[in-house]
């Protein structure tokens, strides 16, 4: 089979890539296939390049999703499956609302669009996030609560999974919409994502660098490891269309952990010389998109279909000591 990644040149791109390259076989649908090619689609040249050399079955795609020429080769090459990854992040896509639609939703129209040419419908999976929903005092909610976003990135990941359940009724795709929990800890650079203070209270004093907290040490986070976001994303793709159903987006679980018990945690396991380099620096902009979000979410539908969280936040930190003592 052939493989789409969209968005390759972002990490978690890049770890979905590099996995999928390393694997002889994955589980599509329900049944075992023989990976053949993977491409990888992004704007970003250098890092399709260094993923196409280090791994002779990928493919750079290298172009925006709105270049017709990058539509029909994804229409030629008639993907099985379509892992669609291609973002921009919540703090940009509020601050740049053109951009945010044309990433966000128009390369989904566009993608799902690509796909309706092609012979047999591809299984097609769908980042979306928990930022569709929103609740009064970061609260609790369930897995059924309907959404209601508070920010035009929740919003357009929202249309996206709208598009998808309707792509699947009609037969275009065989779709599955995975409402990640927020991703911590992400290396690299700080981005601009609302809750990019979620790795940066962790990663920055870890690398000898001062981290700005912009919210309060009470507010809740509904948390997955990077490692966890790669394990959904390839579970999500081999569970066959009629265990799904007609809903095709999954609310997918993880850890819930305030700020205050992640600096703690931090402080526990890396000392308080390390936590100390965490400064308090109130942005109200961040606080009000962030504090909508809701602080834990009861997810007993992903957990059945097998979709399985970190056991605790001290594991997220731990698995990115571990991986940048191996840089």
């Amino acid at each position: 089979m052939r493989i789409l990644v969209t968005g390759a040149a972002g990490f978690i791109g890049q770890m979905v890539v590099d996995a999928l390259a390393a694997r002889d076989s994955l589980l599509l649908n329900g049944t075992e296939r023989r990976i053949a090619a993977i491409l990888a689609s992004d704007i970003a040249e250098a890092p399709l390049d260094a993923l196409a050399r280090r791994n002779r079955r990928v493919h750079a795609v290298a172009g925006a999703l709105s270049d017709p020429e990058v539509l029909d080769r994804i229409a030629e090459d008639a993907p099985d499956l379509v892992i669609h990854l291609a973002a921009v992040v919540s703090g940009q896509a509020e601050a740049d609302y053109d951009l945010g639609m044309a990433v966000n939703l128009q390369s989904t129209i566009d993608l799902i669009n690509a796909c309706r040419k092609m012979a047999k419908p591809p299984v097609f999976l769908f980042s979306s996030s928990v930022a569709v929903f929103s609740c009064a005092a970061n609260d609790t909610i369930t897995e059924d609560t309907l959404p209601a976003p508070r920010s035009s990135y929740g919003t357009q990941k929202l249309m996206g999974e709208l598009l998808v359940r309707d792509a699947t009724r009609k037969g275009y795709i065989l779709g599955r919409s995975l409402r990640f929990p927020t991703i911590s800890v992400r290396p690299g650079a700080p981005n601009k994502a609302a809750s990019s203070f979620a790795s940066g209270i962790i990663r920055e004093p870890l690398a000898g660098k001062t981290a700005i907290l912009p919210v309060g040490r009470d507010l809740r986070l509904h948390l997955a490891s990077p490692d966890r976001a790669l394990a959904y994303t390839l579970h999500a793709a081999g569970l066959a269309q009629d265990d799904i159903g007609p809903d095709t987006t999954l609310t997918l679980p993880g850890v819930t952990v305030t700020v205050g018990a992640m600096i703690d945690t931090l402080t526990k396991v890396a000392g308080t010389d390390v936590a100390a380099r965490i400064n308090s620096a109130p942005d109200p902009a961040i606080e009000a998109i962030v504090s909508s979000w809701p602080g834990q979410i009861i997810t007993p539908r992903a957990l059945s279909l097998g979709f399985q969280p970190d056991t605790d936040f001290a594991d997220l930190v731990t698995a990115h000591m571990s991986r940048i003592a191996a840089e």
